[in-house]
């Protein structure tokens, strides 16, 4: 026996997905499931085996896609509030001075000296990285920790 025309299938099943996917996943993101669910069994209707039981197989595609649900929610970001400004580049941290001139810096000679002495790359990997010349990279570091010095030394 051949599954009916998926619209009757749909008809049918509608309810019992429905109900399913409130408990499994709550109201508000039931929406989403079901779309989902019915998309998934849509595309995979004309491989159905013949004499299926519909309603087990649609609500185990309901099932999976509760818990891919669930899975998506685990990884998702909490909001917080206004992260604290903390770490290396405040003035009050050790060498906070230096993080704090070195942002100052033009952009090609910072990006070079962080990843020059931060990174702990070769003037050819960062020149790789920049996609210039080493030659660049040594001129943009050399210039960067002169003007470091300068302005540090007192």
């Amino acid at each position: 026996m051949s599954p009916p025309p998926f619209q009757r299938f749909l008809d049918h099943y509608r309810d019992d997905v429905w109900r399913y996917l409130v408990a499994a996943v709550g109201r508000d993101a039931a929406d989403d499931c079901f779309q989902e669910t019915f998309l998934a069994a849509l595309r995979a209707y004309p491989r159905l085996r013949p004499a299926s039981d519909l309603r087990a197989w649609v609500l185990t595609i309901a099932h999976r896609k509760a818990m891919d649900h669930h899975r998506a929610r685990r990884r998702a970001p909490v909001p917080v509030g206004a992260a604290p400004q903390t770490g290396a580049w405040q003035d009050d941290a050790p060498g906070g001075e230096v993080w704090a001139r070195l942002a100052e810096l033009p952009d090609k000679q910072r990006a070079v000296l962080l990843l020059r002495y931060a990174g702990d790359l070769t003037h050819a990997q960062v020149a790789a990285a920049l996609g210039g010349t080493e030659e660049a990279a040594r001129r943009a570091a050399h210039d960067g920790l002169k003007k470091l010095r300068l302005e540090l030394t007192p």
